[in-house]
């Protein structure tokens, strides 16, 4: 079949493209850029809208197996096609944890089940992530797994968290750290002047700072692939900085909730802002920003974490941490970052699309001729409310909940194939 997506702004970062044209596609590939005088079978008319890769993202809880009343392989690729995603990476803190081929082989059957998505796995760094041994690092590499992390824990371990580093290196793996000090926490927010004011125990940020230091040092010695989880803090902005000058292989995310909210918020208790590591100052904020603008932060990703409402109608000390955000990505980013003269339009797509292909070395975030049609193409000039109703997974634990965004997509195609649409 012969698609042709006429008249929109293609926005391609790999090849610098940003120019009013056709794509065309053919056998789930792009196979050409500009007019034709040829029929085609299937025609979108995107007069208007922006035609870029497929947008990644590097940080998704799907939950499943074995907390699929959060979430599924399903539900999670429907809200990710609805955010314009194409292809997401899937954390190890399932059960049982994705820690051996086995798992590894489920996570893939489920995806094919699914509406197209790209589900990739990770896998965890230790054996159910209980941080005494490691995986079996090369039979989850030989399985299709696209990176390492432990995230929703730390290898407290430095030795063991340097060994796995040194496996992944040859496997041409990326390790993914969850920045945080274990022994640090036990709050519910950022502490500071706030948690004292709202009386709730504080999470301090040297709790995520000593990690990125220690990791860096690692990634460092060991001449290993790092990347920074969900990156919170001003202070590790400026480790972060500090290590990219000195030459350390090492990308870092932030989500857009670390960009637009503070703990300033969390005066109501709602536990739909309460996420880890928690939402930081007005100061962090702003410092988050301009690492955006300076490529200190490479990626935005969402770490998508869903919950079940009746886990999150508690006390705001007792709710679980985490936060929906595929839907929403996009949306937020723009308004936050493009409206604003910020980033550029092509900056933002580089950050959500090109960057974290190119972090995981995978053939996407591309639009060129002869590269896998994955495409998100988005009407710049909607403007819409997030609503519970916006959600098309299973959760709806958003902070976002009754704000006013621009930028919405519109359509969403895996290899060609229309798996969203407005």
């Amino acid at each position: 079949m012969k698609l042709c997506i006429k008249n929109g702004l293609v926005i391609n970062p790999k090849t610098q493209m940003e120019k009013v044209t056709d794509i065309w596609v053919e056998d789930g590939k792009v196979s050409h850029i500009g007019s034709l005088d040829e029929v085609y079978d299937e025609c979108i008319d995107a007069s208007g809208k922006w035609v870029v890769p497929g947008l990644i993202d590097l940080h998704v809880h799907f939950r499943a197996p074995g907390f699929e009343h959060k979430e599924d392989i399903e539900s999670g690729a429907r809200a990710a096609a609805k955010g314009g995603f194409t292809t997401v990476c899937c954390m190890p803190n399932t059960n049982p944890v994705i820690d051996n081929e086995c798992v590894v082989e489920y996570i893939h059957s489920m995806a094919r089940k699914a509406n197209g998505v790209n589900v990739l796995p990770i896998g965890a760094i230790t054996k159910g992530q209980e941080g005494e041994s490691l995986a079996d690092i090369g039979k989850m590499k030989e399985h299709g797994i696209c990176a390492l992390s432990e995230d929703g824990k730390t290898v407290m371990d430095s030795g063991l968290m340097k060994k796995a580093l040194s496996y992944a290196k040859p496997f041409g793996l990326v390790t993914m750290s969850h920045t945080e000090d274990r022994t640090l926490t036990g709050g519910a927010m950022n502490a500071g002047e706030n948690a004292q004011l709202f009386g709730i125990k504080g999470i301090p940020r040297e709790a995520e700072e000593i990690i990125v230091a220690r990791d860096i040092l690692l990634a460092k010695y060991t001449g290993a692939k790092l990347h920074l989880c969900h990156i919170s803090t001003e202070g590790s902005l400026e480790i972060i900085r500090f290590a990219k000058a000195q030459g350390v292989d090492v990308t870092a995310e932030t989500a857009p909730h670390y960009f637009t909210l503070d703990d300033s918020i969390l005066g109501d208790y709602d536990t739909n802002k309460k996420m880890s590591p928690p939402l930081r100052t007005k100061k962090d904020v702003e410092a988050m920003k301009r690492a955006l603008v300076d490529g200190t932060i490479d990626v935005i990703a969402t770490d998508h974490a869903p919950h079940h409402y009746d886990e999150k109608n508690v006390e705001f000390e007792k709710a679980p941490f985490g936060i929906v955000g595929l839907e929403t990505s996009f949306s937020l980013s723009y308004t936050n970052l493009v409206k604003t003269g910020l980033l550029s339009k092509m900056s933002l797509i580089n950050k959500m699309s090109t960057k974290p292909a190119e972090i995981l070395g995978i053939e996407k975030g591309d639009l060129s001729v002869g590269k896998i049609a994955d495409i998100t193409i988005i009407d710049p000039e909607a403007s819409y409310e997030i609503t519970k109703e916006t959600f098309a997974g299973k959760s709806k634990n958003s902070p976002f909940i009754g704000m006013q965004v621009e930028g919405e997509v519109t359509h969403t195609l895996v290899a060609g194939k229309i798996v969203y649409e407005k």
